[in-house]
């Protein structure tokens, strides 16, 4: 695999319009990408950071897209190919969180939007994209999906976001083996899993022992470089990857006892705000509590 460069490049970013979608649209546009793309739900959020690509010298086109929607995915891709052809690099950034109890989930407003938005959108947006991708096979090109350490490890309080962040991670490497063994190796996929990043996503939760809030631009950061070396996966910080190690190994009730009372990992979520909202996630009538990246309707 080729080490990708950004240089003339073009890339699409969803959920582009805060947060780790905006940092990465930046780190695109300083690296030299000829075109950032930019996806989000949140139209004026979308000037702002459209103003910062062009300041650092790229193009930034943006598109008003609930991604959870294919039929306007499937138009906003064709109309980001029209202009400037097969995309370089795609980042499926976009993603909610909804936090509670299971059974305080609303069917349609928690589950249903939690999984349209954070497994099916890359899926839809992915396929939108792919063929014209694939149709030169001599070029590099890059495909950076973000999932969750919490795809990797059960946990009270994110049962539904866990649920579809475990989809993202098969959906996501069983692409990048399609892609391999089926003559477009030159496409790499990569799935970011991080833990806890300190975004208003996360507002409230409790780190688990050994493991800090990463900073959004430390995030993107690591999944950046993971991305341009074509890694399959990148787990961080190092303490989730040996959480994952332990559980597949450790019988399931000497896992929960060492997660819940030496890690802490089961209790992460307690006091868990997400955006806009101060209500008891343990309350069996409470709401599931909310926090969105942009780029797909809240």
């Amino acid at each position: 695999m080729k080490n990708f460069s950004l240089a003339g490049a073009v890339a699409l970013i969803t959920g582009a319009g805060m947060g780790m979608g905006r940092l990465y649209a930046l780190r695109a546009a300083s690296e030299g990408a000829r075109a950032v793309i930019l996806w989000d739900i949140n139209e004026s959020t979308l000037g702002e950071v459209a103003a910062e690509v062009r300041a650092l010298g790229a193009q930034a086109v943006t598109a008003v897209v609930n991604v959870a929607d294919p039929d306007q995915v499937i138009a906003a891709a064709s109309a980001a190919e029209t202009e400037f052809g097969a995309v370089d690099l795609l980042v499926n950034n976009a993603g909610i969180v909804r936090g509670g109890p299971f059974w305080a989930h609303d069917p349609q407003r928690d589950i249903a939007s939690t999984m349209n938005i954070n497994a099916l959108a890359p899926m839809y947006v992915t396929r939108a994209l792919l063929p014209a991708m694939m149709a030169d096979s001599t070029k590099e090109r890059r495909i950076l999906n973000i999932a969750s350490a919490a795809g990797t490890l059960s946990n009270p309080n994110m049962s539904v976001y866990a649920a579809s962040k475990w989809a993202v991670i098969g959906w996501s490497d069983s692409l990048r083996l399609e892609l391999k063994h089926q003559g477009h190796a030159n496409i790499a996929v990569t799935t970011f899993c991080p833990s806890y990043v300190s975004t208003g996503m996360f507002d409230g939760v409790k780190a688990p022992l050994l493991t800090p809030l990463l900073t959004p631009e430390v995030a993107v950061n690591r999944a950046w470089r993971a991305m341009l070396a074509g890694q399959p996966q990148r787990l961080t910080p190092w303490p989730a990857g040996l959480a994952k190690g332990l559980r597949g190994v450790l019988p399931t009730n000497a896992w929960d006892f060492i997660a819940g009372n030496i890690f802490k990992v089961y209790s992460s979520m307690d006091e868990f705000r997400g955006r806009g909202t101060s209500i008891a996630a343990n309350s069996s009538a409470a709401p599931a509590k909310a926090g969105a990246n942009s780029g797909a309707a809240k």
